[in-house]
């Protein structure tokens, strides 16, 4: 699931100002509880916390790890508390979030497969790319791939914005999943009545995801 938009630490930023979002805190938990066993493994793609910083999220954090299973987390564009590895790593260690793992320049084994990602980038039409952004976030999805494949794993992707959307492409996020074939690449970042412009299904011999919290209902989608 993605885009939990946590606000436990600042609850002037709560979603439930918008439609479909009432609540969306307390289903996320109570779904999640019926939904995942302690042996799990839940991948959040981006949007995590609105918290500003690792102190600010903290609350949020502090609840994702009560929750059953291991939980694989990636940046998503409203991330502001994302730090380098070694500070989150620190913070979550310091702090007894024993269940936390960031998926950052790496790839994480479960069973055959290997979870692979990275935030990625938007690219609309009529908004100018940024060339840097897209050049490092493309090389993160090509380093955590790799990985994957030198353990021999199949890879499954985790972006938070979405390779493909309406009429835009980006076309490097593409080339890197194509490169790897990539099978199955799921995403978030989309809310709303945008869910009817997302590319869902397969598509140039990829299954796309979209697994925007709103969308899902805050139900976790099960993938295995």
């Amino acid at each position: 699931m993605g885009d939990t938009h946590l606000s436990i630490g600042v609850p002037e930023k709560s979603m439930e100002i918008f439609s479909g979002w009432e609540n969306y805190q307390s289903r996320i938990e109570q779904n999640w509880k019926q939904i995942v066993q302690p042996e799990d493994t839940v991948v959040l793609a981006g949007d995590i916390s609105w918290g500003m910083s690792l102190e600010q999220a903290k609350p949020d954090f502090a609840l994702l790890d009560s929750l059953p299973g291991q939980k694989i987390i990636l940046k998503g564009n409203h991330d502001y508390w994302w730090n380098s590895m070694k500070k989150m790593t620190d913070f979550f260690e310091a702090n007894q979030f024993r269940t936390l793992h960031i998926l950052h320049n790496n790839c994480y084994a479960y069973e055959n497969i290997a979870v692979c990602g990275t935030r990625g980038w938007v690219n609309m039409p009529g908004e100018s790319a940024d060339a840097k952004v897209l050049a490092r976030e493309q090389q993160r999805l090509r380093v955590s791939l790799q990985a994957a494949r030198n353990q021999n794993l199949t890879p499954v992707a985790f972006l938070h914005y979405p390779p493909i959307f309406a009429n835009s492409r980006n076309e490097l996020m593409l080339e890197v999943l194509h490169e790897f074939e990539v099978k199955d690449c799921y995403y978030g970042h989309l809310h709303g009545k945008i869910h009817n412009k997302a590319v869902k299904g397969l598509k140039e011999g990829i299954c796309y995801h979209l697994i925007a919290g709103d969308y899902l209902q805050f139900i976790p989608e099960k993938i295995l």
